[in-house]
C-alpha cells in the first residue's frame, strides 16, 4: 500500500479512525481466507511505501477485495500488485488473529 501523493490531509484524529478502519478490513479478508500476511512498513512518516500484503486468489479478485479497503476508497492509499508463484511448500502460512485496531496492537 502506497501513500497517494495527492491523498488528502488528516487530523489525528481522522488518521486514527482510518487506521483502524483499515485494520479491521484487513483482519475481515484474513478470517475469510483471503489475506495470508499483511504488515506495516517502518520508516518517516512522509514515506509512500506504508504496508505490504500478501493475498490468496488471482489478480482480478485480489484487486476487488484490495479496492474494498477504506483508505483506498477515502483517496489516501493506492494499491500496486505484483503476481507471486513460489513451489508448492515453500512457504506456509497459519491462520492467527489479525488486530482489528491499533488499540489491539501489542
Amino acid at each position: 500500500m502506497f501513500l497517494r501523493s495527492d491523498a488528502p490531509k488528516l487530523s489525528e484524529d481522522e488518521e486514527d479512525r482510518l487506521q483502524n478502519a483499515h485494520m479491521a478490513h484487513l483482519a475481515k479478508l484474513h478470517d475469510e481466507g483471503h489475506l495470508l500476511a499483511a504488515g506495516p512498513i517502518l520508516g518517516s512518516p512522509d514515506r509512500e511505501l506504508r504496508g505490504l500484503s500478501l493475498f490468496r486468489g488471482s489478480p482480478d479478485e485480489v484487486k476487488l477485495l484490495a479496492d474494498q479497503d477504506p483508505g483506498v476508497l477515502e483517496g489516501r492509499y493506492r494499491h500496486e500488485f505484483f503476481p507471486w508463484i513460489v513451489p508448492e511448500g515453500a512457504v506456509s502460512f497459519s491462520h492467527t488473529r489479525f488486530p482489528r485496531s491499533m488499540s489491539e496492537v501489542q
